[in-house]
């Protein structure tokens, strides 16, 4: 249906600039240009959000780290958009916070000062992701006004607003998990889950921006290539998975050593906790084990599917990226076991090197997934 209405388009255009027997190829070609340029333009739109969703990814961890995620007990859409304005403002914000279990049982000291900067990251990062649905709502609005959408966009622009809905929500859900009973933190499980989500939006997100901005030249055929990448994509998304429960035990420190883990390549106590299956979810000392066993896992696979990349003779755009997944690996190897060796002088409320080594650990790693993410988008099993 698309090709039939840009064949009609196409057609109407030659007819109008007087085409026929006398064909203006180069009216014709501009004309072409400036439809290839809207998709283009759309796909500059998405990739904007994909680095708002990458910076939001940043605060989101200044936030975990800084421990400010429980700040703000409330949710408002709209008026939460503006910190407190006033003394007064600032005293009924920093009482509210004073019936959190975190207050009450952590940060029973907090002066009005150190209230304040807990609150600035939790409402910043809040703040970030209301511009991110400004500027997705903005340019949705900007483009479908002029008529830039095509019917096959319609479906996946759908899908992307209800996955930024839903994101927005768990978050809310996960906040919620640490203002009752006696949480001082947010529930990991809810971290991991808020995680993976932000995961899985910021990646339909590129995709959906890859499908607009590389022409169908640049797609190579290789089913072996893109079976492994598969493979990859789904460990590594395991693997950030339990990095979120790492962040959301503060696991790092039960085990800050290296190589082994407290002295013992395999640690005791890895299944304590009854029932089993409660292990992997709440065990730190395991949920350390399988964060550094698929790690090691990762890092031989991605090298020895990086070389056959690397060796394979694709075009030239192909051979410019085609290092970046080992590069990614080979710091994202050295970011964690920096983050693990340094987790020993953690310093609650101050930011240290751990703090630095983690987030760059965790954007690391979301890189890693976008690159791998690339790569499976120009390597198909099949001609697209």
């Amino acid at each position: 249906m698309v090709k039939i209405r840009f064949l009609n388009k196409t057609i109407k255009f030659i007819y109008q600039n007087g085409c026929f027997g006398c064909c203006n190829f180069v009216q014709l070609a501009k004309y072409m240009e400036t439809i290839n340029r809207s998709d283009k333009k759309i796909a500059i739109w998405l990739l904007v959000g994909v680095a708002m969703t990458v910076i939001q990814f940043a605060l989101g961890g200044i936030t975990r780290l800084t421990g400010s995620g429980l700040s703000i007990t409330e949710w408002d859409i709209i008026t939460g958009s503006l910190p407190p304005l006033n003394e007064t403002a600032w005293l009924a914000a920093f009482n509210k916070y004073k019936l959190t279990p975190q207050f009450q049982l952590l940060n029973f000291e907090f002066t009005l000062s150190d209230f304040k900067f807990i609150f600035f990251w939790e409402w910043f990062h809040r703040l970030w992701a209301r511009l991110i649905g400004v500027v997705f709502a903005v340019g949705f609005i900007w483009f479908l006004r002029n008529k830039s959408f095509k019917k096959a966009m319609v479906k996946p622009l759908l899908i992307l607003f209800l996955l930024g809905a839903l994101q927005g929500l768990v978050g809310w859900i996960m906040v919620a998990s640490g203002l009752t009973g006696d949480a001082v933190y947010v529930k990991p499980t809810r971290l991991a889950l808020h995680f993976i989500l932000a995961l899985g939006l910021l990646s339909y997100t590129f995709w959906f921006a890859l499908k607009l901005w590389i022409p169908k030249k640049e797609i190579l055929v290789d089913a072996t290539i893109k079976k492994a990448n598969l493979w990859l994509i789904g460990l590594l998304v395991l693997q950030l998975f339990y990095g979120a429960l790492m962040a959301g035990h503060k696991a790092a420190n039960a085990a800050a050593t290296w190589p082994t883990i407290n002295g013992e390549w395999v640690p005791t106590h890895l299944f304590s906790h009854q029932p089993l299956l409660l292990n992997f979810i709440d065990n730190t000392i395991l949920i350390h084990f399988i964060h550094r066993g698929l790690a090691y896992i990762l890092f031989i696979a991605i090298m020895v599917w990086s070389l056959a990349l690397i060796n394979k003779s694709h075009s030239p755009f192909f051979k410019k990226i085609n290092k970046i997944p080992i590069i990614l690996t080979f710091l994202q190897v050295i970011l964690g076991i920096a983050s693990v060796l340094t987790s020993s002088g953690i310093i609650a409320g101050k930011w240290g090197v751990f703090e630095w080594m983690a987030q760059l650990h965790q954007l690391t790693g979301m890189l890693l997934l976008l690159s791998l993410l690339l790569i499976l988008f120009l390597v198909r099993g099949k001609n697209a």
